[in-house]
C-alpha cells in the first residue's frame, strides 16, 4: 500500500474508533436508507467513486410511508468515472441530494475524489468527500391550534418565518473491489455539520442571539450526525447457467443507532435481476432491474414491519441510470470503446 493511502486509512479508522467511544446526542437530519443502496454505492461511500471502468450516471426517487402526508421523499443524483493522472489511477465523483419531510427540506452536495492501488488481485481507493449541507425549515407555515395543550402559537422553540442555512459536510472512505466482490468502509458528515440561524431568518455565527425587534432572536440548529457505513457484496455464478447470485449488506451507525440492510438478488445473462431484501426492524422489500445497452432500471417496494403499516401503504423507489464504458489503453487513449453492461 502506498504512502498516501496507508496514511488515509489510518486516518479513516482512527476517526471512526474515536466516534464510537462516545458522541453527544443531536438532532440528526439523516441520510437516507435506500432499498437499492447497491445501485449508488457513491451515496454512501466515496471509495466507491470510479469503481468500474465505466462513466457512471445515476439518479433515484424514493417515496416512503405512501400514504401519510408529508411523509418523507428524497432523490438522488450521482455521476463517477476512473482517469489516470501521471500514470496513476484515481476516481472522481458527484452526489447531490434532496429530501423533503412535513416542514422539513434539506439539500447535500458532494464532489469526491480519490487515489486507487492494485492490492491482493483487487483495487483499494482511499477517497475524501467535500461540500455543503442546506437545511431550510417553512415556519411561515407552522400551524398550532389554539386548543393545543402542547405547544403555545407563541412558542419561541417553533420559528414562525422560514428559515435557512448552510454548512461545510465532509466525508472519507474506503473501498476494495475484487472481481467476484467488493466492500468498503466510510464516515459522512465527518465534521458534524450543524447549521445555526435565528428567528429573524438570518444565518447565526457565534455564541449570542442576534438582537430582533422584540428583543434577542431565537437560535436554531440544526445537525447531521456523524454516520459510519459498512458495505460490502459478491457476484458468484450458478456453475453451467446463465445465473448469478449477487448477496450483499449494508450496516449504517451514527454510535447511538444501528441498523442494517441484507439482499439477495438473482441476476440472468446479466441482463435482468430479481430480489428480496430485510431492513432491519422496518420493512420486507422485493426489487426488480434490467440492464440493457448500458441502461439500467430498477424499482423496489418496501412493506413495512413496523406499526407505520397501519397508516401506510409502503415505499416505493426507482433508480434510473446509463453506464459509458471507457478505455484507459495507451492505443487508444482518447476514444472510448463500445458500451459494457455492469
Amino acid at each position: 500500500m502506498t504512502q498516501p493511502l496507508r496514511i488515509l486509512s489510518k486516518i479513516t479508522f482512527a476517526i471512526i474508533l474515536a466516534l464510537a467511544a462516545g458522541i453527544p446526542a443531536a438532532r440528526a437530519q439523516g441520510d437516507a436508507m435506500l432499498t437499492q443502496y447497491w445501485a449508488l454505492p457513491t451515496y454512501y461511500n466515496p471509495g466507491a467513486a470510479g469503481d468500474t471502468d465505466n462513466l457512471r450516471l445515476r439518479g433515484g426517487g424514493r417515496l416512503q410511508w405512501v400514504g401519510i402526508d408529508n411523509a418523507p421523499k428524497t432523490f438522488v443524483l450521482a455521476a463517477d468515472m476512473p482517469f489516470k493522472l501521471f500514470d496513476k489511477r484515481f476516481g472522481a465523483g458527484l452526489v447531490a441530494q434532496q429530501e423533503s419531510m412535513g416542514l422539513f427540506r434539506n439539500l447535500t452536495v458532494n464532489a469526491q475524489i480519490g487515489y486507487k492501488v492494485k492490492i491482493l488481485k483487487g483495487e483499494l481507493t482511499g477517497s475524501l468527500q467535500i461540500g455543503f449541507l442546506n437545511e431550510q425549515f417553512r415556519g411561515s407555515e407552522v400551524y398550532i391550534p389554539s386548543d393545543d395543550d402542547y405547544h403555545q402559537p407563541d412558542d419561541d422553540a417553533i420559528p414562525n418565518r422560514d428559515v435557512a442555512g448552510n454548512a461545510l459536510d465532509l466525508g472519507v472512505g474506503l473501498f476494495y473491489t475484487h472481481r467476484r466482490f467488493w466492500a468498503g468502509v466510510s464516515l459522512l458528515h465527518a465534521n458534524n455539520p450543524t447549521v445555526t440561524f435565528t428567528s429573524d431568518g438570518q444565518s447565526a455565527s457565534g455564541s449570542t442571539s442576534a438582537p430582533s425587534g422584540d428583543g434577542l432572536a431565537k437560535k436554531y440548529q440544526f445537525t447531521a450526525k456523524r454516520t459510519a457505513y459498512f458495505m460490502a457484496g459478491s457476484n458468484i455464478p450458478v456453475k453451467n447457467t446463465l445465473f448469478e447470485v449477487i448477496p450483499s449488506l449494508l450496516v449504517r451507525s451514527d454510535f447511538s443507532i444501528t441498523d442494517f440492510e441484507v439482499t439477495g438478488r438473482l441476476r440472468y445473462n446479466k441482463l435482468f435481476t430479481a430480489g428480496i431484501g430485510y431492513r432491519h426492524k422496518d420493512a420486507v422489500s422485493v426489487m426488480l432491474g434490467a440492464e440493457i445497452k448500458g441502461i439500467f432500471i430498477g424499482y423496489s417496494y418496501d412493506y413495512h414491519t413496523s406499526d407505520i403499516s397501519r397508516a401506510s401503504s409502503g415505499s416505493h423507489e426507482i433508480v434510473a441510470g446509463y453506464n459509458l464504458k471507457l478505455d484507459f489503453s495507451e492505443k487508444n487513449r482518447n476514444k472510448h470503446k463500445s458500451i459494457r453492461i455492469m
